[in-house]
């Protein structure tokens, strides 16, 4: 590797608007602030919910339930 190219690499601090705080290390500030992160987003909790738009999967279950 060349010398004097390479940003430093510190540690750094991530912290959620929930309050979870995540140590590890980048090339930018020693502290970043973030609105949603993997402890409370929906996806990873399991809280997701699917929304059904004008109930168009209660059609396509009634349009091919009888069809086996």
């Amino acid at each position: 590797m060349k010398q004097g190219i390479h940003p430093e690499y510190r540690e750094t601090r991530i912290i959620c608007s929930c309050g979870t705080v995540i140590e590890t290390r980048s090339t930018q500030d020693t502290e970043i602030r973030v609105e949603i992160c993997s402890v409370c987003h929906p996806f990873y909790t399991g809280k997701q919910r699917l929304v059904d738009t004008a109930g168009r999967v209660e059609r396509f279950n009634r349009k091919y339930a009888d069809k086996s």
